[in-house]
């Protein structure tokens, strides 16, 4: 397996409008980063609304367009679809048994979405035939019904037990999809011949759209691809599935056809393509606009509000440094644990300092207000606090570190963004007793602002190296510690937000969070 652009061969059929078989298998291809080949094995006539007819053309014709291919270019992968007679069939398990690829991905397209059956039956049987030449099985819940043999399967458990005898009978690995079950959920599993249990399980919301043609040929193409670069079939499902999620989620927006339209294969290099003639933007950018959202219900809050013009009362004011407090001890021993992963030593240094000021010279501002106050004991961690250190304590110990990066970033930029805005209020509240004008003045900080810039700079340069699956949970950290920034902010005096995590349409997601605790330590040396 090489990190080389994979050569990828499709052999499937026509859609005409772009969203289904080889059409399908080239952009997906591409979208992974692979060089897409085709051998054509039926000329189909479809649009998004269906099929008007197939025209088949002669196997030797399809064998001749596998020999031309693989005479000349050396073929990582291939991917097959649509195979709808016992010749053509035929002509490519020869073409395979000669060749023996690295890369074999089967996508046996056996059942229409309506239900009917594409094959007759020795073309079914010509086609499990052909199964153990494949690495890599990727039936529909009706498909799989089909290879083994009984109904399809009433529940997920049942679709389970269907793929693990298919992969004991035929000696191959199968992806069991559950797009095709009732429900707001979409499991996946990869199940293989010698485990009981499957080697990967993933599962998540269903995407809502009507437009989802095509979804098995790209997700076939797709994992092929994935695999030649990374030589790791859970690792391919869940980049695959991922992607794929995305293009399902962007489908909407592409407004082809009246029917099921096809899915978004580049909707993740849209940024990128609006970018060009221009500087790239750093990933920290990226979700700096996903957060807006948020940070605009950060802004409206009463707390906020109150707090930037003076009209603060004393009690909720104390109450937030006395939580805060606590949620410095905690976020100290985040960054220490964050120091600890660190890829080098300038960042273990960076983080390592930050912890140490949490711990020695925030806190100690903090006890020395309160005493002021006569609070001398602290109040018990509220859970706003606890939600939110045991978020910051899991993400930096159990999370990748580029994701624990993440999850602390928002601790920086956010607070320091609601920094100038409560210097703001304060300054058009403009009369010269506010309560809290020393408490503001420490947000203008250089130490401060140029920490938050090592920070971000941190997290592009490990986003650089990132997988997109990694880079997308990046994103959940740094969205999710946004909500949670959110929720502390409105804890003194409001409920927390419910909503889900801050994108950019700007919904948030239900957390809890904290602020007015960022170490003051400059930048890297």
């Amino acid at each position: 397996m090489s990190a080389r652009v994979p050569r990828v061969l499709a052999v499937a059929g026509t859609d005409p409008t772009g969203g289904a078989g080889q059409h399908a298998d080239l952009k997906s291809i591409a979208a992974m980063g692979g060089y897409g080949m085709s051998a054509v094995t039926a000329v189909v006539v479809q649009n998004t609304l269906g099929v008007r007819s197939v025209h088949v053309p002669p196997a030797e014709v399809l064998t001749a367009q596998l020999e031309a291919v693989s005479d000349d270019v050396v073929v990582d992968a291939v991917k097959i679809g649509m195979l709808g007679s016992v010749p053509v069939i035929e002509a490519v398990a020869r073409w395979l048994a000669q060749h023996r690829l690295p890369v074999v991905v089967l996508d046996p397209v056996m059942v229409a979405t309506s239900g009917g059956r594409l094959l007759e039956p020795d073309a079914e049987d010509a086609l499990r035939a052909v199964l153990g030449l494949a690495d890599l099985v990727t039936p529909n819940l009706q498909e799989l019904a089909v290879l083994a043999g009984e109904d399809p399967a009433p529940s997920w458990t049942a679709a389970l037990a269907q793929g693990h005898r298919v992969a004991r009978t035929h000696d191959v690995l199968v992806l069991v999809k559950g797009g095709h079950l009732a429900g707001d959920r979409t499991p996946d599993a990869l199940v293989g011949p010698g485990s009981p249990e499957p080697l990967v399980a993933l599962d998540g919301a269903r995407v809502p759209t009507a437009n989802s043609h095509g979804t098995g040929c790209s997700l076939s193409s797709a994992l092929a691809t994935l695999q030649v670069r990374h030589g790791d079939w859970p690792t391919s499902l869940r980049i695959a599935r991922e992607w794929l999620r995305g293009a399902l989620a962007e489908a909407d927006g592409l407004e082809v056809g009246g029917g099921s339209g096809p899915v978004h294969h580049f909707h993740h290099v849209q940024d990128a393509l609006a970018s060009w003639g221009t500087a790239p933007e750093r990933f920290s950018e990226e979700l700096w606009a996903d957060s807006a959202g948020v940070r605009r219900q950060i802004e409206e809050l009463e707390f906020v509000r109150r707090l930037g013009d003076g009209r603060l009362a004393p009690e909720p004011f104390l109450a937030y440094l006395d939580q805060d407090l606590q949620y410095l001890e905690h976020y100290g021993r985040a960054l220490a644990q964050l120091a600890a992963r660190a890829p080098d030593e300038a960042s273990r240094r960076f983080f390592a300092a930050g912890s140490l000021s949490c711990t020695e010279t925030e806190a100690q501002l903090h006890r020395a207000r309160l005493r002021q106050a006569g609070r001398e004991r602290p109040a018990a961690a509220g859970p706003t606090t606890r939600r939110y250190t045991a978020f910051l304590l899991a993400a930096t110990a159990a999370e990748p570190y580029p994701v624990g990066l993440a999850a602390v970033l928002p601790c920086y930029w956010v607070y320091a963004e609601v920094g100038r805005h409560l210097q703001g209020l304060a300054e058009a509240a403009g009369h010269a007793e506010h309560p809290y004008a020393d408490w503001l003045a420490t947000y203008a900080d250089e130490g401060f602002q140029e920490a938050t810039r090592t920070a971000r700079r941190l997290l592009d340069e490990a986003a650089r190296e990132a997988s997109p699956a990694l880079r997308e949970r990046m994103r959940e950290a740094f969205l999710e510690a946004c909500a949670l920034e959110r929720d502390f902010f409105a804890a003194p005096l409001e409920p927390p937000l419910a909503g889900t995590a801050a994108g950019p349409g700007g919904q948030g997601r239900a957390g809890a969070g904290a602020a007015g605790r960022l170490p003051r330590v400059g930048a890297i040396e």
